[in-house]
């Protein structure tokens, strides 16, 4: 039996891709983080499912599920939070059901900064002022960051920045990337993102922070920073020369 890991999107139920809720139904166990995971994408699995929250376990712990489940002959699902390409611990995972002999596949989610520019109604690329999107974390109390990805140095690009991970390191952070981007710059945290409780603050570098700890935000937060924010209250936006009529008029 297969091990399929999911993508359950941002938290939201209906922002499961029909595959994902496919193999919900069809899954006889399903493994799934209880502290990220909205309960209602539960309600897509089964009756008689064998449910395992993984909260609490450690990787060879949730490896030990996996395997046990496919001697059983049982399909499994491992639910990763948003999609599975990014903070998922994808790698250390299937790398231990290479080791056991399991096969698995993966099935992509609705990555969580995604729903957080759609709730802004933001583009994250717009012509002539960004062209490029920064997906990463910062370090604290987790994984050490490769020196060559250093805050920084990502900051240099001045691009479109969508930080994971980082919301209780909100003023310095904010600190840190006003040296580059302006303290001006637009800046957006998006709490929760598709949930009923979803919480959305808008500022720049300079006043996020501070919006940030009045909000008492600790976890499930995306920091989004970038000129692209506040770009439709700008009155001179450039046209993608995808539609630009000039280029009609050129062939």
């Amino acid at each position: 039996m297969t091990v399929h890991f999911v993508g359950s999107g941002p938290g939201a139920a209906d922002l499961l891709t029909l595959r994902a809720v496919t193999m919900l139904r069809e899954a006889r166990v399903v493994l799934y983080a209880g502290t990220y995971l909205d309960q209602e994408v539960l309600s897509h699995c089964a009756a008689g499912v064998e449910l395992i929250d993984t909260q609490h376990l450690d990787l060879d712990e949730i490896t030990a599920h996996l395997v046990d489940a496919h001697r059983r002959g049982l399909d499994t699902v491992r639910l990763c939070s948003g999609d599975p390409s990014l903070y998922s611990a994808l790698t250390e995972q299937t790398r231990r059901l290479d080791a056991a002999g399991v096969p698995w596949d993966v099935t992509p989610g609705v990555p969580a900064y995604a729903a957080a520019a759609a709730t802004l109604g933001a583009e994250l690329t717009v012509p002539e002022l960004a062209q490029t999107v920064v997906l990463t974390r910062t370090q604290a109390r987790s994984t050490a960051m490769p020196a060559t990805e250093a805050l920084a140095k990502v900051a240099g690009l001045r691009a479109s920045l969508v930080l994971h991970l980082a919301i209780t390191r909100i003023r310095v952070l904010a600190d840190e990337l006003s040296a580059e981007y302006g303290v001006d710059c637009p800046a957006a945290v998006v709490a929760f993102a598709s949930r009923p409780n979803q919480l959305v603050l808008r500022g720049t570098l300079a006043d996020i922070a501070d919006k940030v700890e009045e909000a008492g935000l600790k976890h499930t937060a995306v920091v989004l920073v970038g000129r692209a924010l506040g770009i439709r209250e700008q009155s001179q936006v450039a046209c993608s020369h995808l539609y630009d009529p000039a280029r009609d008029r050129a062939r």
